[in-house]
């Protein structure tokens, strides 16, 4: 079976940085390197990161020219009693931000409705019919959240028709932006200030908390105002760098005991304890839960379920939103199937070359187009290359979703074919636009176009960006808990993904209700065993027993029993690194040495010449000693403790000839040379690698281990040593090591004639 092609983009190494950061802030040298791979890459700044102190943030009526005025104008109509209409958007960030607003308004008394347009008939953003609608209502103001910037037409009508307009919205800026009362979005600003990064959600939250401020009822509303914040930031994939992070931090310990009754619903029913909210937990769970409704079904019971201060309401909208997030799953999986598909039989009809057209354009008339978008990113992970889904709708139009790789810009791309468009939004990563079926063979044509100009051909391929490559026996409670210190994980700040090298595969089975998953059982090389999940990865099964590994790690909690799984992201074929091994044999030999216990006290009556072989002996006490090679043949041969094995003893008893042996008692462990531990050996052995030959002679006497210890290390390494003789698991040959170091001397005469 084929396995994923895939690009591993490995940070570089930077060890004097890294030394430098570990030591100065008390961290181990691999969460270091993985703050530097996130340009936290000073001594200051990783501080701040770790140990962030409440930023002092400009004031965002001096960063926003349009902020004051947007709430004079709320003001106004608030003084006047008249109306407000918020125009949202059905996706997690735009119902959020409509939520926000409308629990603002209700505390403050300001009168306020909302609408949302029907992604099934009209479509992304704000749109005429909606303004004649609210304008034949009474309404005096629109504010717009997560979306208008574009809506030029809608935006000239409400102004004609005398209505106030306030658009809130973080996408890109058209070249003419509507004729608004007040525009607050930070794609005005510039790009260093902190608010630059906040999401439809956190423009929102500014105005909101804004106009608390003027009313005097920031603590009223700032706590509801967070969590709400805090869920469409996540969900919507904003960087959870900056300002982000900073609020995202206090906002999950909010959402952990929300006191939003129709989260607390969502969280119960979805299965979310309340001492496990994190970013991973809004990301998988929560937010599609949302998203699924204003994707498929009616975005009211998500507004509801975020403004109702009644239980049983919240309890009844969360059970809805459950309910077709499922169906949203049951069509995600069955689009996603007919997509693939598409894409294999083009290939076959060579009516598509990836390396040459650079994209995919896909279309069918059965794809519910409220899902689109989250079949295209699967895409994406699946072929590496930007995927423009679309579905047909009656009367001969197209509705589409886009999303990129790191390399393409969505946006750029679509104002390339702007003429052959209706309406058209999005930013760097993502997008949507709707055309007439009639243009789709020019558009594809003029997208490829583009494609081939942004794009090389080798960037067509998924990508994964490695933080660290380790032993997969490093992986521990203890590593899991450093990296605890990066949350919140998200955009600007992703979870770290760690390679490990020849991992063995145990076992490994499909599941699943649509058994589309992988369970797999791995070696971690030490004796030891962990579990592994490969979301979506039924179509590789069975994976070869040997692979490399790309993984999240991840601690699970299953009835208060703790352990570690990991997440698969990525595997290659193992690069199996089969070096020639060279140990020579001693010489037999013919009679063993008298032998007898050191007696430091006794040091005269040693019988000269003499060697003296051990780890960190005293020297002032054998002053005329030969030390640890044999260069002649000697009367005694003291030994401080015994050589690494037995191996080793012969080539000291062959080469020397001693007549009298002195060996010292060792009392416990503290007397032992430096035995590595299992993941120490495994680090010395990754620094040999690709090495074609080893003298495992001289590799054991330098690590003070027998050689078959380190064929047993090789051996949890990948390598096979074949021609060797059979070693234990790694955990059992150290042991084994051990219990050599502690050999009664009187034992050692049978196994030297043997």
């Amino acid at each position: 079976m084929a396995l994923p092609q895939q690009r591993w983009r490995k940070f570089p190494a930077n060890p004097k940085l890294v030394q430098a950061i570990a030591l100065s802030n008390h961290l181990s040298p691999l969460f270091a390197q993985i703050l530097i791979n996130r340009g936290i890459n000073t001594v200051a700044t990783v501080a701040e990161f770790l140990n962030p102190q409440p930023e002092i943030l400009p004031d965002p009526k001096q960063v926003f020219k349009d902020l004051i005025p947007s709430l004079d104008c709320l003001e106004k109509v608030r003084n006047l009693g008249q109306e407000v209409a918020i125009c949202g958007d059905y996706d997690v960030d735009g119902m959020t931000s409509t939520a926000l607003l409308l629990r603002t308004f209700k505390a403050l008394g300001i009168k306020a409705d909302y609408e949302i347009p029907s992604r099934m008939t009209e479509g992304y953003g704000i749109n005429e019919r909606m303004v004649k609608d609210l304008h034949q209502r009474g309404v005096a103001l629109i504010i717009t959240v997560d979306n208008g910037i574009s809506a030029h037409q809608a935006i000239s009508l409400a102004k004609e028709l005398g209505m106030m307009v306030i658009i809130t919205d973080h996408h890109e800026l058209p070249e003419i932006l509507p004729p608004a009362d007040g525009i607050l979005n930070p794609k005005q600003i510039p790009a260093d200030s902190p608010y630059f990064t906040i999401a439809g959600v956190g423009v929102a939250y500014l105005l909101g908390m804004e106009l608390a401020k003027r009313f005097q009822a920031e603590l009223e509303l700032e706590k509801t105002l967070l969590e709400l914040f805090t869920l469409g930031t996540i969900a919507d994939l904003a960087a959870l760098t900056g300002i982000n992070r900073q609020l995202v931090q206090k906002g999950l310990k909010l959402l952990a005991d929300s006191q939003i009754l129709g989260l607390q619903a969502l969280k119960q029913v979805s299965g979310i304890s309340d001492r496990s909210i994190k970013p991973d937990s809004i990301g998988f769970t929560l937010g599609p839960r949302i998203n699924a409704v204003g994707r498929i079904g009616d975005p009211t019971i998500v507004i509801e379920l975020l403004t109702t201060e009644d239980s049983g309401i919240a309890l009844e909208r969360a059970m809805q939103c459950e309910q077709i997030n499922r169906e949203r799953q049951r069509l995600c999986s069955e689009i996603e199937q007919e997509a693939v598909a598409q894409v294999y039989a083009q290939i076959e009809s060579l009516e598509l070359d990836l390396q040459r057209d650079r994209l995919l354009l896909l279309v069918s008339e059965n794809w519910h187009h409220g899902v689109i978008g989250i079949v295209a990113s699967r895409l994406v992970e699946r072929f590496g290359a930007p995927v423009f889904m679309c579905a047909s709708e009656p009367e001969g139009g197209i509705r589409s979703s886009v999303r990129g790789i790191p390399e393409f810009n969505v946006f750029d791309s679509l104002e390339y074919a702007h003429d052959l468009l209706g309406k058209f939004g999005g930013h760097f990563a993502a997008g949507g636009f709707s055309t007439k079926a009639e243009n789709l063979a020019e558009l594809r044509e003029r997208l490829r176009t583009f494609a081939r100009d942004q794009l090389k051909p080798e960037e067509i391929c998924p990508a994964i960006a490695i933080d660290l490559e380790i032993p997969l026996a490093q992986v521990n409670v203890a590593l899991h808990y450093e990296l605890e210190k990066l949350q919140p994980c998200g955009i600007g700040n992703p979870v770290p993904i760690f390679v490990s090298r020849n991992v063995r595969i145990i076992s490994q089975r499909i599941f699943g209700k649509n058994q589309d998953h992988l369970d797999l059982t791995l070696d971690r090389g030490d004796g030891r065993k962990i579990k592994a999940i490969a979301w979506r990865w039924a179509s590789y099964y069975p994976l070869p027993e040997y692979l490399d590994l790309a993984y999240k790690i991840q601690l699970k909690n299953d009835r208060d029993q703790i352990y570690l799984e990991l997440e698969l992201v990525g595997v290659k074929a193992a690069q199996t690194w089969q070096p020639q091994l060279q140990q020579k044999i001693a010489p037999a030999i013919i009679s063993v040495p008298n032998w007898q216990t050191l007696d430091l006290l006794n040091l005269a009556e040693i019988e000269s010449p003499s060697l003296i072989y051990g780890f960190n002996y005293p020297q002032d006490l054998f002053v005329n000693t030969d030390c640890d090679r044999p260069t002649q043949i000697y009367n005694s041969l003291i030994l401080w403790h015994l050589p690494p094995s037995l191996d080793h003893l012969q080539w000291l008893i062959a080469l020397g000839k001693p007549k009298q042996i002195y060996l010292r008692t060792l009392l416990n462990a503290d007397f032992l040379p430096p035995i590595p531990t299992p993941i120490e050996l495994l680090k010395l052995i990754q620094a040999l690698e690709h090495k074609p030959k080893l003298n495992l002679m001289e590799l054991a006497q330098k690590w003070w281990i027998a050689p078959r210890v380190v064929v047993a290390g090789l051996r949890e390494f990948g390598c096979s040593c074949s021609g060797y003789q059979q070693t234990d698991s790694l955990n059992q040959e150290l042991e084994a090591q051990l219990a050599w170091y502690f050999s009664d001397y009187k034992q050692l005469a049978n196994l030297l004639l043997t």
